[in-house]
């Protein structure tokens, strides 16, 4: 049983661009700075923790759990995460040479190597200096985001890379790469699952459904909706992050809503940065 120490976690979830461990990929719709919001939703204590859309993987950095179910659909992702486990030193050897440089970014975003730490160095590197950490493919399934301006030379934090690499290292700690419904199919009764699915809201509310259907489609969401159900009907403490949307509120008719604001982080010029209304699914504590 992973027993939570709230004065530790509140302290850290309060410092995210400090804290070690912390996320060592930048991540559209990263939780990272909404974390001292969500600690306090989170159980005294639980067995396993689930994430099946770990992205950044802000949370578990957070809680650095001994058992934990780790997966995600982007298959690369995952690599990078077994890459930085397995062998940290050895992807630091590959990208402590490499700095924000547009020509080098074009180069290594056209050629990926194919040995597993090279080419998880490589993923760092085009994800600490692409637009905004964006992660997109086109339809031969290569990465396609444009460089993005990077504000230093410093690609790698060191201390931070080896800590999450401990913490991946931790006890039971499983990665895949696989569809959030088989993700989290072995959750049971005391057991954390956190479900943070792709979504926009920054569009009209009549256009809610067919503006996420290229991210996630609305038969996922509903798919999700019904998992969570059957996962909270199990026992398991489920938290579900979703846009604040009439439509999404209805899926999740058993579970406490709670709503909030926060300033979109996708727009490259600040000044076009706007409120988003989201929300907080969550079974009783």
């Amino acid at each position: 049983m992973h027993k939570i120490d709230t004065d530790d976690i509140f302290g850290r979830a309060k410092r995210p661009n400090s804290a070690i461990p912390r996320p060592f990929l930048r991540w559209a719709g990263s939780k990272r700075r909404l974390l001292s919001h969500l600690t306090e939703f989170l159980p005294p204590s639980f067995k396993t923790y689930f994430e099946p859309f770990l992205g950044s993987g802000a949370l578990f950095f957070l809680l650095q759990a001994d058992n934990a179910v780790l997966s995600d659909s982007c298959a690369e992702l995952i690599d990078t995460f077994c890459a930085v486990r397995d062998n940290v030193s050895a992807v630091l050897r590959y990208l402590n040479p490499l700095k924000p440089n547009k020509a080098l970014y074009y180069r290594i975003r056209e050629s990926r190597s194919a040995g597993q730490f090279r080419r998880a160095a490589e993923f760092i590197y085009l994800n600490k200096t692409c637009w905004n950490g964006l992660y997109r493919v086109n339809s031969q399934g290569n990465f396609n985001v444009p460089y993005g301006l990077h504000r230093s030379d410093n690609i790698s934090d060191v201390v931070n890379l080896r800590a999450c690499a401990e913490a991946l290292r931790k006890r039971t700690i499983r990665l895949s790469p696989s569809d959030f419904e088989e993700a989290v199919a072995l959750a049971a009764a005391g057991d954390l699952v956190y479900l943070d699915p792709p979504y926009v809201t920054g569009h009209t509310n009549n256009a809610f459904i067919d503006y996420n259907n290229v991210l996630f489609s609305w038969k996922d969401q509903q798919r999700l909706a019904a998992v969570a159900e059957e996962l909270r009907r199990r026992g398991a403490h489920v938290i579900v992050n979703n846009a604040n949307h009439p439509a999404v509120r209805k899926l999740y008719r058993s579970f406490r809503k709670v709503s909030f604001s926060r300033y979109s982080t996708l727009a490259s010029d600040a000044s076009k940065r706007h409120l988003v209304r989201e929300m907080l699914l969550v079974t009783d504590v």
